[in-house]
């Protein structure tokens, strides 16, 4: 990682989590720093994943509100148990 790609950001603990931290580090061999560091890169990612599904979810809803086209619970879930066998298997076409 470059150094012009890093900005230092401070981040103030209470003891108790600054020393749990402390502890975790010496545990895992890895500095308090690389904890923080790995911890909010997993949270963001997580976020980020969590946000795009809610995203597609809207979007799916919006779909649905505008053409009525779905898949009742019975079809999915026929398509599904045909997925474990074949993970190619076409999905079923959407109805009103």
């Amino acid at each position: 990682m470059s150094k012009s790609l890093v900005r230092p950001v401070a981040i103030k603990l209470d003891i108790a989590t600054h020393d749990r931290l402390k502890r975790l580090a010496e545990a895992q061999h890895r500095t308090p720093h690389w904890l923080m560091r790995q911890a909010i890169e997993e949270y963001v990612e997580r976020e980020e994943r969590r946000d795009a599904l809610r995203r597609d979810a809207l979007a799916a809803w919006e779909h649905y509100q505008a053409t009525g086209l779905h898949l009742t619970k019975t079809e999915t879930d026929e398509w599904l148990t045909r997925l474990q066998s074949d993970p190619q298997a076409e999905p079923p076409e959407c109805h009103r």
